[in-house]
């Protein structure tokens, strides 16, 4: 028979330990301006893009990765130029 384990005992949190905040913190920080939220950070994409699931060969994937950071980016601008190329193929 599997018997209950004894709960967890609860790690005292002091208050005082909590982060200063700072300056830093407060230029970061998402902020009302009236009754408008303020959001901080990346801003809200375009919606010019759409995520999708395509296959591709090792070998293509391979070498557009091997060009380091941003490969997704110019993946993306080859197929854009081929399409400019191909026209009839749209």
């Amino acid at each position: 028979m599997i018997a209950k384990s004894k709960p967890t005992a609860t790690a005292w949190i002091d208050p005082d330990d909590a982060p200063e905040l700072t300056d830093a913190f407060f230029e970061r920080a998402d902020q009302f301006q009236g009754k408008v939220l303020v959001r901080r950070g990346r801003p809200a994409g375009t919606a010019t893009k759409e995520s999708t699931t395509v296959r591709f060969d090792k070998e293509v994937l391979d070498a557009f990765r091997a060009a380091g950071p941003g490969w997704q980016t110019r993946m993306n601008a080859a197929l854009r130029e081929w399409l400019r190329t191909h026209p009839d193929s749209r």
